[in-house]
């Protein structure tokens, strides 16, 4: 055995560069064209994430551009098609040269995000105050919501079946809401005695919209009236219509650079409009692929994937039988689930980056770092790996092949320390049809807040990486 002390310093380098691992900041290996492409991709997806601040909006953006790429409804003669369902989740593909049971290339994301939805009979008034009653929808910090500038996005059914869309607090004329915050003065046996999760109520989510009355005091509710008259000069809505809403309290305003050098973004629902709109930019460029290629948008991802525009829902299967059709096959279920059997998948979503203030939560080999590239992510859940799909070795090791090779920066990540937490994502749902998948994303700070946090290279990254993904011809 050679002693480490015959070996020059130099040497001794060259032995650690080739025998050890840590990643590295994506930053250091930065051209400048490299860093303009950045930069023009950046500011496309702060546009994107700054107008479509609900599922359905993001569905209908991603319609639209599919569209204008020419992407056709299933169905009709192309080679690139979508299908859009209840206006809240979506499938891209394009078709590939080889049959649909040797291998499709899936990406999976959710374009869901936590927020406040308006009840079915939010309306009220109190104290002279008119304010909407709310439900958080999504794992939330609820003091994050308090005494910042909100807007509502929506849509509303009235009662004759028309509908309507609702946006308010998004353009610089329009007034914004907000949920008042109890003042330091007055907070300490209120707040300052209990636990957060105990000291934040969700009933007192309550949205201010307004405070002038309708009329004198001898007519009870003047000031809720006065709202629901606006409500009906400007949009002919009532009161009932409210029933038939989905209404959304979301965070006003773009999504602004962050750091004197601009190397940050933030803004809402990074989780997981980032993997999102790096999914699509991968795929409405993408000519006759190898393998079939398809990117899945889902709805519910934050509340548990139920429902029937979650992961959980018929899509997937739904989605091969129609690319059955289309390539002249025939769609019985044992096509279906060898199609399924024989894909692999990246299951499109953020990592939880490592945090300078609460570095304690995180064990810091295993932590995505910001800056350093793409996540791979090989298990999600909690505790023992719980409710974690856990990808196989060797469908790792075929991606990093596959990113070294394209020199995409890329590094693995764990959210948080074993017995700290967890969380989950949709990679277990479409690992249960036997097919290979692995969490893919960049790692963002402040995960669940109106406002998070993520780096402009680890975001290109993420693009790169599923461009390639889509491509290959492995």
């Amino acid at each position: 055995m050679i002693s480490m002390t015959n070996l020059s310093l130099k040497q001794r380098k060259d032995l650690k560069s080739k025998l050890s691992y840590s990643s590295t900041n994506a930053w250091e290996n930065m051209t400048l064209k490299n860093a303009e492409q950045i930069e023009k991709f950046s500011d496309a997806y702060k546009l994107f994430i700054s107008h479509a601040k609900t599922e359905r909006e993001v569905i209908r953006t991603i319609e639209t551009t599919a569209q204008r790429n020419g992407f056709r409804e299933i169905g009709k003669k192309s080679d690139k098609f979508f299908m859009s369902k209840h206006a809240k989740c979506m499938a891209l593909a394009v078709l590939g040269k080889e049959p649909l049971d040797r291998c499709m290339n899936i990406i999976a994301v959710h374009v869901d995000a936590p927020r406040l939805d308006l009840k079915p009979n939010p309306l009220f008034e109190d104290i002279d105050i008119v304010m909407l009653k709310s439900h958080y929808y999504g794992g939330i910090h609820k003091y994050h919501w308090l005494a910042r500038p909100m807007a509502i996005h929506g849509i509303v059914i009235k009662r004759n079946g028309s509908p309507f869309e609702f946006v308010i607090g998004e353009n610089e004329k329009d007034p914004v809401f907000t949920i008042p915050d109890l003042l330091p003065h007055l907070s300490k046996k209120v707040l300052g005695e209990k636990k957060i999760s105990e000291a934040f109520e969700g009933e007192k989510l309550n949205v201010i919209i307004g405070n002038t009355p309708l009329g004198d005091d001898r007519l009870k509710e003047r000031f809720k009236l006065n709202i629901l008259k606006l409500l009906y000069d400007r949009f002919e809505m009532v009161e009932s219509d409210f029933i038939s809403a989905e209404l959304e309290v979301v965070p006003a305003g773009p999504a602004r650079d962050v750091g004197i050098d601009n190397s940050m973004i933030g803004g809402y629902a990074h989780d997981d409009r980032s993997c999102a709109f790096c999914a699509l930019e991968s795929i409405i460029n993408l000519n006759k692929p190898k393998h079939t290629a398809l990117v899945l948008f889902y709805d519910k991802e934050e509340i548990g994937s139920d429902g029937v525009s979650g992961a959980k829902s018929m899509l997937l299967e739904h989605v091969v039988r129609e690319l059955a059709y289309a390539t002249n096959k025939k769609a019985n279920e044992r096509f279906v689930y060898n199609v399924l059997m024989n894909s692999r998948a990246l299951s499109g979503d953020v990592n939880a980056a490592l945090d300078p203030n609460f570095q304690d939560v995180h064990e810091e080999r295993n932590a995505a770092r910001m800056g350093h590239g793409v996540s791979l992510m090989k298990y999600t859940g909690s505790g023992g790996k719980y409710g974690s799909s856990d990808a196989n070795a060797e469908f790792i090791g075929w991606l990093r092949r596959l990113f070294n090779d394209q020199k995409i920066a890329w590094q693995t990540g764990e959210i948080g320390k074993i017995d700290e937490g967890g969380g989950g994502t949709i990679a277990k749902f479409l690992a249960s049809y036997g097919m290979n998948i692995i969490d893919c994303g960049p790692p963002i700070l402040s995960m669940h807040s109106p406002f998070e946090l993520i780096s402009k290279v680890d975001l290109h990254m993420t693009l790169r990486a599923y461009r390639a993904f889509l491509e290959s011809e492995q």
